[in-house]
């Protein structure tokens, strides 16, 4: 009794017992025919003598003694003393830590009871059966508390499922003992019937279902549910069973918050608190898969007081019956959140995803490790970590069957539980898109306003807001009105307000219009790839709230990503753009010019004119004279008519979106499939000054480039070069309008920069000399051009035709003046002449055929022009006769300059240097 042993006194004890049991056992041998059997004396002091020696040291001869007393069992006629042998053998084993032999003898005794037909006999053995449970690893979580209670803590958790406790996993499922433990289960389910206990045979049937249906064919199955159902007929309702059922529940993943409610964090050093701080991308779930071997830090996750939230769950039927799940809701033990049940149905060997939602009711922490289901009409709870770990034991070996994945679903991948804490309410804007969420459908440089519509349902009102781009092809966004939202701060709850955004379809790459290679007329090409769209971040807060201490608290702002959906269509679309040079035959009109839709894709410049639109402004006149022209050819691609507008703004500065300004505008329609192409004259884009430094290495002076002061220049005129090409090609838009609403513009940049960059210095780089013709009593010049053009070269591309604004009177002297600039920064020293021309082209100048006299001189007048200065010359003209004549001034440089000979392309030193301006037209009309 005080733990001390006397060997001598043990090996006395021993020595006569076993005398004893010799004894009785040679006298049944014997005898076997006497009153009073000796067995029982055998192994009653069998039994005594293992009670004695009973503990681990001597753990081996007290098994044999007991496996001896257990064969005499055999020998004994009446039941009774079997049970009472049965009963002490299984005690004595258990005393030895022997428990599946203790167990083994537990059932001898509970077979010894169900031969006993009562309700008493059959619910002892029930009793005894129960205990057998943890030996055979088939226990009711009712009796291990210790391990249920591990499983919820480790639910409740964010421990990864690869640290999870492997002998939880043997000790729920072992594979190796799976027959006896379907016949101890098979046994307990027996007994609590016949003992009128609904809800032990419910729990058994319960076990035996989920951990052994692999075991059981469908006949079986269909047979457990059967008594399943029964036993919850006798079941009052809304009874609960500490061992689960079907289905098999894991969690597959949590939500991060949607796009529509990120929250951020605030802080409150930090006036623009939401730079940098918003999440990476709008998605609605984020699964919690395992990492890999590093221990990872926990994840976190924040809802909010009264909105509601969801939990994606995964459920599996691997068996061979319909199964109906009543209601199903997460299980959730900190008491500050409201769990809303589903009903699911489930069809034999299938799984399901089921969103199970919720309230947060109060601030705090909040765990849930599992799932309230009712099924079979008991109420059971469903730990996720526990299904962790039969299907770590399944993927291991060590389990019979992956239920999922004999269901079709993915392969196992275990979810870290993230830490969920709940915080105060906040405002919450949801956006929505007048007209609908979908794509919004643009041609390509199409125009369009969109309105967007933020309504905060929250309980907070918004204070304070701020609206920013991400995403790609931020670009595509023109405007937002963001005095419209600001001016509606703050936002109460229920409260709305709508903003303008306004768009442009960005232009297609080749990378795109390849990716769909097949087109029909009926099936424009569409381009609506993801992850190419831009996004109006909203980051918005409510506010402040007070500590007890007097401080101010910041609760979390919120991020709102708004998609903007932009599926963009090919449009009219620019095929080609060129450089033309051409002469324009007299009497030539505007006429000739009008636009004309036509598959017509030649391009005959004999044919051009008739097939075009054109932005020019010409007269008719005798004799040619050269023009340079941009060509842009459109093509219509799509099932649509589209209406065109090409407009060249004239001043100084690009063109305004408003169209204000002074323009030159034509308008075309091109149908389906039709081309159209539009000439462009380039007179109007020249530089104003003709500078040295243009021409630096063309001339390749050495000297020149050496120098520090004609880098610099250099450097400045090729920005002033650039400039000019940008302001040029600014100037030109083509815009087009289909339908009421659908308008936009052409992206032509790119196409125009190509075609003008071989020929942009003789584009843009002005001539040496520009004439003028003015009326003398004029106080400034009827119409002043900017161009001349050189002899060597021909006449000038841009040039066109100047025109006296009222008509000249016959047979009366008209004084005149000629201006002439000088657009170099050099003394320019020249010959002047003036010639007059009828519409025959025939010189009125003439002395013996002279329809016009004149007054002054006209030809070989040497001249002297300052640098970036003007002189005039006046002269007086007569008209004879009534008509149309021009007139025009031109000028021979004496001792030209490098420069001006770089400009006119001279090929020899001795090559004059001819400049001609542009004809002034006069209308001469008779008197009365």
């Amino acid at each position: 009794m005080m733990g001390q042993s006397d060997p001598v006194l043990e090996d006395e004890v021993k020595y006569r017992y076993y005398t004893i049991i010799q004894l009785y056992r040679r006298a049944t041998l014997q005898d076997n025919a006497q009153r009073v059997s000796p067995v029982s004396f055998e192994l009653e002091a069998a039994l005594k003598l293992a009670r004695y020696l009973c503990r681990r040291e001597v753990a081996k001869e007290v098994s044999d003694l007991l496996m001896g007393a257990a064969d005499g069992a055999k020998a004994l006629i009446d039941a009774s003393d079997r049970l009472i042998l049965y009963i002490e053998i299984a005690r004595l084993f258990g005393s030895l830590g022997y428990k599946r032999k203790a167990a083994f003898f537990s059932r001898q005794v509970a077979q010894l009871y169900l031969q006993q037909d009562n309700a008493y006999a059959a619910m002892s053995a029930m009793q005894v059966l129960t205990m057998t449970t943890n030996a055979y690893h088939v226990q009711s979580r009712k009796t291990s508390k210790p391990d249920h209670a591990s499983l919820k803590e480790l639910g409740a958790s964010n421990s990864n499922a690869d640290k999870a406790h492997p002998q939880s996993v043997v000790s729920l499922f072992e594979s190796q003992w799976s027959t006896l433990q379907m016949v101890v289960l098979r046994e307990i389910l027996m007994s609590s019937i016949r003992a009128a206990d609904p809800l032990t045979s419910w729990s058994a049937a319960a076990r035996l279902l989920r951990s052994f249906y692999p075991l059981i064919t469908p006949a079986g199955q269909s047979g457990l549910a059967s008594s399943l159902s029964n036993s919850a007929d006798r079941l009052p309702w809304g009874t609960r069973c500490a061992d689960p059922c079907l289905p098999f529940i894991r969690l597959h993943s949590l939500p991060f918050h949607p796009s529509q409610r990120d929250i951020v964090k605030r802080n409150p050093h930090k006036k623009e608190w939401w730079i940098g701080a918003g999440p990476s991308g709008p998605f609605i779930y984020t699964p919690f898969t395992k990492g890999g071997t590093s221990g990872t830090s926990k994840q976190e996750i924040n809802w909010i007081v009264g909105e509601p939230v969801q939990v994606m769950i995964e459920l599996a039927n691997p068996c061979s019956f319909d199964l109906v799940v009543e209601s199903i809701y997460l299980s959730v033990h900190s008491g500050n959140f409201d769990a809303f049940p589903v009903t699911v149905n489930l069809p034999p060997n299938t799984s399901k995803l089921v969103l199970l939602s919720g309230i947060p009711t109060k601030v705090g922490q909040v765990s849930i490790p599992g799932c309230i289901v009712h099924s079979f009409g008991v109420i059971t709870e469903h730990l996720f970590k526990e299904v962790d770990s039969l299907l770590l034991g399944a993927a291991q070996g060590l389990v019979l069957s992956d239920p999922f994945r004999c269901c079709g679903s993915s392969k196992f991948k275990s979810v870290n539980f993230p830490s969920i804490s709940i915080v105060p309410p906040l405002p919450l804007l949801v956006a929505n898109v007048v007209g609908g969420d979908g794509s919004i459908l643009l041609y390509e440089g199409e125009i369009r306003d969109v309105l967007i519509t933020l309504t905060n349902a929250g309980t907070v009102p918004v204070e304070e807001a701020n609206i920013a781009l991400s995403g790609k092809n931020q670009d595509s966004v023109i405007s937002i009105a963001h005095s419209t939202w600001k001016s509606a701060l703050p936002i109460k709850p229920g409260g709305e307000v709508t903003f303008k955004v306004t768009l442009r379809a960005w232009h297609l790459s080749l990378a795109d219009l390849e990716a769909d290679g097949s087109r029909s007329p009926a099936n424009p090409r569409r381009i609506a790839r993801e992850g190419i769209n831009p996004f109006l971040n909203i980051h918005y807060a409510g506010p402040s709230a007070a500590k007890g201490n007097g401080e101010v608290s910041l609760p979390p702002g919120r991020r709102l990503a708004v998609p903007l959906n932009i599926c963009v269509v090919q449009g009219m679309c620019l095929v080609r753009a060129r450089l033309l040079s051409m002469e324009i035959p007299a009497r030539f009109s505007e006429a000739h010019l009008r636009p004309v839709s036509g598959k017509d894709n030649t391009s005959d410049e004999s044919n051009m004119l008739h097939n075009d639109i054109s932005l020019l402004k010409i007269d008719p006149y005798k004799g040619s004279w050269g023009l340079r022209l941009l060509e842009l050819e459109l093509f219509n691609p799509t099932d649509v008519v589209f209406d065109v507008d090409v407009s060249v703004h004239l001043d100084g500065t690009s063109v305004p979106e408003d169209n204000t300004a002074d323009v030159a505008c034509h308008k075309t329609r091109i149908d389906r499939d039709y081309s159209a192409r539009v000439l462009i004259p380039l007179e109007h884009f020249k530089l104003p000054v003709l500078d040295a430094s243009f021409f630096v290495k063309e001339n390749g002076s050495d000297e020149l480039l050496g120098s520090q002061a004609a880098t610099i220049a250099e450097k400045n005129a090729k920005a002033e070069l650039n400039a000019s090409i940008s302001n040029l090609i600014s100037k030109i838009k083509v815009r087009w309008h289909s339908g009421r609403n659908s308008s936009g513009e052409l992206n032509i940049k790119d196409a125009i920069q190509a075609a003008l960059q071989a020929s942009i210095l003789d584009i843009l780089l002005p001539d040496p000399l520009t004439f003028s013709f003015r009326l003398a009593k004029d106080a400034k010049p009827v119409n002043d051009s900017n161009h001349s053009t050189d002899e060597n070269v021909g006449p000038s591309a841009g040039e066109n035709v100047l025109r006296c604004k009222d008509p000249i009177s016959a047979h009366k002297m008209t004084h005149m003046e000629v201006q002439i600039r000088n657009n170099t920064k050099e003394i320019i020293q020249m010959n002047l002449s003036i010639s007059c021309k009828d519409v025959a082209g025939e010189n009125c100048f003439e002395e013996n055929s002279a329809t016009v006299l004149w007054a002054g001189v006209l030809n070989d007048i040497q001249l002297e022009v300052p640098p970036l200065q003007e002189v005039v010359h006046p002269f007086s003209v007569y008209f004879l006769v009534p008509g149309d004549y021009s007139l025009q001034s031109s000028s021979v440089i004496i001792d030209a300059t490098d420069v001006l000979r770089a400009r006119a392309k001279a090929e020899s030193p001795d090559e004059p240097i001819l400049c001609r301006g542009s004809p002034f037209h006069i209308h001469v009309v008779g008197t009365e």
